[in-house]
């Protein structure tokens, strides 16, 4: 669809010269002079405007204001005289997009034209993706109907707009990171970052760089500047991931950088300021880390201002078919579009389970579900053995033709091996009392790489070390 430009000029022969060159790349509308601008302008569609500065009545200044009161997002440019360039300098400081010297250049009108058409495309297309993201994001996709949960919203909504840090409680897999993006996405710092940073799968001697960059030079293998997370989240928002698994002294440099948001960059000596709204999360019991001296109690405090509990999936069962649905609904496509419906006892396993990995788990579970099933109907059959209560040997469907038979063995060529990872881990961690950097040497794999496996299968490393104390502890005790 072509664009449509307005051009208000009172020189009949140059009406006639824009006319003649831009009419076949776009619709033109003119007009004689500021009055009769602003008439056509309030009747028609109008993508931009090319004005005269000089103009008997309405000139194009006036005509300028008038336009941006009306609709500021409207580009005009202004055409004036070279020797009062000065009158083209104050348009551009009342809101005018470019302007254009006399004698004109056809070739510079339509440069200048397109590159404000592109302009505007460009906010348009950022407005429209801000949109998209908080459809996304937004505090009602949140499903539940849980009151704790509808409570927990309204207090979204509330401190969105407030810089106040936010600490976010709940188990693996309740939504801690959905609830802060909710949080970003609601506030007026939406269109800035929104920067995440988990601690506990970062190595304790690369976080502080993590978070706060580094200079050349500041540690060997620090070839050139990086920019940390505090810096990349300016005006923004940084999320700090499992904040409880910070190291404890890592924990004050965080505390000095949050009191007044200035810190400097690891080999630096020059502070630096930003302006960044801090969310925690954490599956642990800050209050007893503390108590227990393995988190700082002046941090604590700090992060804790506004606090958002999420409760387990097992605490708000009513949310579980709600959920069902919704996962189906979201994995449609990666099942080829299929309608899908559930059960009465497929349901009512879902609901009768404890879901240890809570919201992740139930969507992880709807995926299986939906790629196992042989028709539009999820059965109890169609649930992992676990869900359905059924530990023992498990019956597989038989698969009805050679895409679903590719399906069924990728499926079970997964779980397999996610139960020896899972016996892997478990043994490594027992040798080690749980202990993350003597059993990544110990097995041979990288620290990093060793937490995500840590975290995929939802083991808690210290329990082991808790294990062997009591294994350890002398008779009678």
């Amino acid at each position: 669809m072509r664009r449509t430009i307005l051009i208000a000029e009172d020189e009949e022969k140059m009406r006639r010269i824009l006319e003649v060159n831009l009419q076949d790349r776009y619709r033109i509308l003119l007009a004689q002079d500021g009055e009769e601008a602003l008439r056509i302008f309030k009747e028609s569609p109008v993508n931009l405007i090319l004005t005269d500065m000089k103009m008997p009545g309405k000139d194009g200044l006036s005509l300028l204001h008038e336009v941006k009161r009306l609709r500021p997002e409207i580009p005009v440019i202004v055409i004036t005289a070279y020797g009062t360039i000065e009158s083209a300098v104050h348009a551009m400081k009342e809101g005018a997009t470019d302007y254009l010297l006399k004698p004109i250049k056809m070739e510079e009108v339509k440069l200048v034209i397109e590159r404000a058409l592109q302009q505007v495309d460009l906010i348009d297309e950022n407005r429209q993706l801000r949109e998209e993201i908080k459809s996304l994001y937004g505090i009602d996709t949140i499903i539940s109907k849980h009151p704790k949960m509808i409570e927990m919203m309204e207090i979204v909504r509330q401190v969105a707009d407030s810089k106040a840090t936010v600490l976010i409680q709940g188990e693996s897999g309740t939504g801690k990171e959905l609830v802060a993006r909710a949080i970003h996405f609601n506030s007026e710092r939406a269109g800035f970052p929104f920067v995440v940073v988990n601690c506990s799968a970062i190595p304790r001697e690369l976080l502080e760089s993590e978070l706060f960059g580094h200079e050349k030079g500041a540690f060997t293998g620090a070839m050139k500047r990086k920019i940390g997370s505090f810096e990349s989240a300016h005006r923004g928002t940084l999320f700090l991931d499992e904040i409880g698994e910070m190291p404890k002294e890592l924990q004050v440099k965080i505390l000095r950088a949050i009191e007044g948001y200035r810190f400097t960059r690891l080999g630096g000596g020059e502070e630096i300021d930003v302006d960044v709204r801090l969310i925690t999360a954490t599956n642990r019991d800050l209050k007893a880390a503390v108590e227990a001296g393995e988190f700082r109690e002046d941090l604590y405090y700090r992060l804790h201002v506004v606090t958002i509990k999420l409760p387990p999936l097992r605490e708000r069962r009513e949310d579980i078919p709600l959920l069902a649905v919704h996962f189906i609904e979201k994995h449609r496509k990666e099942v080829r579009g299929k309608e899908f419906v559930i059960s009465d006892k497929a349901i009512q396993a879902l609901e009768n389970y404890s879901w240890p990995g809570n919201v992740r788990e139930l969507e992880n579970c709807m995926l299986r579900a939906m790629l196992l099933s042989r028709s539009n109907r999820i059965e109890l059959e169609d649930l992992p053995p676990e869900v359905r209560g059924d530990e023992g040997e498990t019956v597989h469907p038989v698969p009805k033709d050679s895409q679903e038979l590719r399906r069924m063995k990728w499926l079970l060529k997964r779980k397999a091996e996610d139960e020896l990872e899972r016996i892997f881990l478990k043994e490594a961690l027992k040798r080690n009392r749980g202990n993350i950097s003597r059993t990544a040497l110990d097995v041979g794999m990288d620290r990093r790489q060793l937490q995500n496996l840590i975290r995929k299968h939802r083991i808690v490393a210290r329990e082991f070390k808790e294990a062997t104390e009591k294994t350890n502890l002398p008779q009678g005790q």
